[in-house]
């Protein structure tokens, strides 16, 4: 519900503060005694509010791509169901931000972000390190944190199971124009 009343207010316009993207860039990586797995998704869209320090992203599962074809299909099919559960999302807030914070040109300021991260149609709330910097008239957002792919009810067939990590290592990485 706040993704989509956010990416509404962004397209329309709106007040300074407003950064949007729809090229943003998720990748995951583990390592696991059997196989490395590693993909990267660029079709992101986010929306960052600096006035309310707000933040939204919604991944489609489809779009991530892994150097096996085979292991995308697995993913998409046998793990993330991306029919049934076709994207991932987060929504949450930058912790202790206020409206009158700033963030100068040029610097790169850590933050940290709390709020609820959707995946396979599980909902837990997380708490999330990262930085924020200003790029130009850009707005970057980086952050690295691990997920347990069980927490949100992913199951790793038996076969395999003493073969694949049991977390896997999120990358967000995104540079948000402004909003006119």
């Amino acid at each position: 519900m706040l993704l989509s009343l956010l990416l509404s207010t962004a397209s329309s316009a709106l007040a300074q503060g407003k950064y949007l993207t729809r090229t943003g860039r998720i990748s995951f990586f583990s390592s696991a005694p059997l196989e490395d797995i590693e993909a990267h998704n660029e079709q992101v869209a986010a929306v960052f509010d600096l006035q309310t320090g707000q933040l939204a992203f919604t991944v489609p599962m489809r779009a991530f791509v892994f150097r096996n074809g085979l292991m995308q299909e697995h993913f998409n099919e046998n793990y993330v169901e991306s029919e049934k559960y076709p994207r991932a999302t987060f929504a949450g807030q930058l912790a202790g931000w206020s409206a009158a914070e700033t963030l100068a040109p040029g610097t790169t300021r850590n933050v940290t972000v709390e709020g609820d991260l959707t995946i396979h149609g599980v909902k837990r709330r997380v708490r999330v390190p990262g930085t924020l910097a200003l790029r130009g008239n850009a707005l970057a957002v980086n952050a690295k944190f691990v997920v347990a792919p069980a927490d949100y009810q992913i199951e790793i067939p038996l076969l395999v199971r003493e073969h694949i990590a049991k977390t896997v290592t999120i990358t967000v990485a995104l540079t948000c124009p402004p909003q006119p």
